[in-house]
């Protein structure tokens, strides 16, 4: 798959287990239709785009990267959430609240937005189960890792993690209070922190998530090298940009 118009998962998973995240880039032969700040892959329907562009741009996701099946959309809160995507598919693209998702059925495309927050894709060795979370630090806070791996049904030792493109540790900048609330949780995540003024500090998501993830007893963990702030060329960031689109992180298995 072209770096340009999307970023393969780089992890040991099967043949079978497809995970990537869009890039804000479609193909030169046929790019996709959203414009100014938006310009030009945006698959977000929550933002100021146009309804239209948004629709054509879906529908031309699913053709470049021929997925099985239109992809279970969520409504995004930064909530704990998950949802058994095959379970109920009469409920497709009805704004199912969730922030996750997660599936053991072939063909059923999961489904997280983004634009800073980080993207952690799940799967097993045997490529039976997938999920995907989105992971904002509101999110991470209050255990969506966790959540989005206990629903997964995944054991520890045959898990295997990749953590998509997100704001880097040079630019995430939080506060005092967002600090102090994870290390409440866990004074590990101390180290996820670095000092940039009198109150405030740069946060390292993708510190957050391994630390969370070894907790689980997950050691198999990939990625965590992308950065949405500074490669503008190829990422969407709502911390760079302001007003801006999302890119889709998808994972399925294939029959």
């Amino acid at each position: 798959m072209a770096s340009k118009y999307a970023v393969s998962a780089d992890w040991p998973a099967p043949d079978n287990v497809h995970a990537f995240t869009t890039t804000r880039n479609c193909s030169l032969e046929q790019p996709g239709k959203s414009t100014g700040v938006y310009a030009n892959f945006n698959l977000a329907e929550h933002v100021l785009d146009q309804a239209a562009d948004v629709s054509a741009n879906r529908k031309l996701l699913g053709k470049l990267f021929k997925l099985p099946s239109e992809p279970v959309w969520l409504k995004q809160t930064h909530s704990i959430s998950v949802l058994n995507a095959g379970a109920d598919l009469a409920r497709i693209n009805t704004d199912i609240e969730a922030d996750a998702s997660w599936t053991s059925r072939a063909n059923i495309v999961c489904a997280v937005l983004t634009a800073d927050c980080l993207p952690v894709f799940f799967t097993n060795s045997a490529g039976s189960r997938v999920a995907v979370a989105h992971a904002g630090w509101r999110g991470m806070l209050n255990g969506v890792i966790t959540s989005t791996f206990s629903a997964a049904g995944i054991t520890p030792d045959d898990c295997f993690v990749w953590l998509g493109p997100a704001i880097g540790p040079d630019f995430f900048e939080v506060g005092d209070e967002v600090r102090r609330e994870f290390i409440a949780k866990d004074n590990a995540c101390s180290q996820a922190f670095r000092k940039k003024d009198a109150h405030h500090w740069l946060c390292d998501m993708y510190c957050l998530a391994r630390i969370e993830l070894e907790q689980l007893g997950i050691h198999n963990v990939y990625g965590g090298d992308l950065c949405t702030y500074s490669d503008e060329e190829r990422f969407y960031s709502y911390r760079r940009d302001g007003e801006t689109g999302r890119m889709a992180s998808l994972i399925w298995i294939a029959d």
